[in-house]
């Protein structure tokens, strides 16, 4: 695992945050771990199956666009949900109501019925709901059946 001494990240073409390794460019995304009151010190880095593959404990001890690409990811993290599951997708009076579950946690949002998911650079579909919120689909195939079968006919 890469500590923050020996870390280097950045940010690719599609804003993915990529931890450099040895065997090249990996994945990754940034979760902040307690204390809240200081959420740029001690941030897990994780791999698409949650598991971690590096640890920054103190953002100046990483290079300009190493430390530059952490607070992007930082920032991305904080205000895009990522939806892992859907319970259910209704339309109600020109709106659309989605019961999601996403890594942060069960979120129930709305958007307008002619507001569609819209595909991103380097894959995955974007959502943005009444308040302003983004939630992303990264791979809609990875989503469990009934999710699949809900979002298909919005992601098509």
């Amino acid at each position: 695992m890469t500590r923050s001494e020996n870390t280097e990240l950045r940010i690719d073409g599609s804003g993915q945050l990529l931890l450099v390794q040895d065997q090249g460019p990996v994945p990754a995304r940034a979760v902040p771990c307690f204390p809240w009151s200081s959420a740029t010190a001690f941030v897990s880095l994780r791999n698409d199956q949650n598991e971690e593959i590096g640890f920054v404990l103190d953002p100046d001890r990483l290079d300009e666009e190493s430390r530059r690409a952490l607070f992007i990811a930082l920032d991305q993290a904080r205000f895009v949900f990522e939806i892992e599951r859907m319970f259910s997708i209704e339309d109600e009076y020109e709106l659309r109501t989605w019961r999601v579950d996403t890594r942060q946690g069960p979120r129930v949002f709305q958007t307008k019925l002619d507001d569609w998911p819209r595909p991103i650079p380097g894959g995955g579909m974007l959502i943005r709901d009444l308040a302003g919120d983004l939630y992303i689909v990264r791979d809609a195939n990875k989503l469990d059946r009934h999710s699949r079968v809900l979002f298909q006919a919005f992601s098509e």
